[in-house]
């Protein structure tokens, strides 16, 4: 087992931690990112910090542009599409060929419990977080750590992609109902039912994504890529 302080694990930690801060939404597509400020509030020095960035980077999450640094990666239409042709994959599948009483179901309900409460409130970013928790719970039904890793570095694409939309309510208002009916189905003993829904609803949010981007460059008067 590696030990704390080895450089490797220490790297990995801190890629974690920032691949979490992109899931929360706390980082913005197109965002600086500043050497100094990160590494002071991570505690960390600034070579591994940018031995952080370059795993970051290589996974497309991070961008370095020579005299400019490093910033948050803005997701094109391009990744956008291949983003939701793997989560169709993976999620569909694990979802039709799960046990309904497999215990990554109730990591479905508390992420829908938790949806149900801070659409309450409407706080639309927390919102959006138990969605991220949701289909996370969904891929984990497959009980495979592979498909978990890599489900967990497409979740920080997936939420950079949703920072495109710049109306959180608009954006995960209506997954809070059908989250809860996606996961109805699949407890009454209808998995495949359940992922022919799981799979209409990513056709839907793909083309609400594919939409706010495509707005969001006709108005900066770029050209779609």
């Amino acid at each position: 087992m590696k030990a704390a302080t080895d450089p490797q694990n220490l790297t990995e930690r801190i890629a974690d931690e920032i691949r979490s801060k992109l899931v929360h939404g706390e980082f913005a597509p197109g965002q600086r990112l500043s050497e100094a400020a990160l590494s002071e509030a991570l505690a960390i020095s600034r070579n591994t910090l940018r031995e952080v960035f370059r795993v970051l980077t290589k996974e497309g999450l991070l961008v370095h542009e020579p005299n400019k640094g490093v910033s948050v990666a803005v997701p094109s239409m391009a990744s956008i599409i291949d983003i939701y042709r793997v989560r169709r994959m993976i999620e569909c599948q694990a979802l039709a060929q799960a046990y309904p009483m497999h215990p990554a179901r109730a990591w479905m309900r508390e992420a829908v419990e938790t949806a149900r409460q801070q659409a309450a409130v409407e706080n639309w970013a927390e919102v959006g977080t138990a969605n991220m928790a949701f289909h996370k719970a969904v891929v984990a039904l497959a009980d495979s750590e592979r498909l978990n890793e890599m489900f967990s570095h497409l979740l920080a694409e997936l939420r950079l992609a949703f920072g495109l939309l710049r109306d959180p309510h608009f954006l995960h208002a209506p997954y809070v109902e059908m989250n809860q009916h996606i996961l109805q189905t699949f407890e009454d003993g209808k998995p495949a039912e359940a992922a022919k829904e799981l799979h209409d609803y990513l056709v839907h949010s793909e083309r609400l994504i594919l939409g706010a981007y495509a707005r969001k460059l006709s108005e900066s008067g770029h050209k779609l890529a």
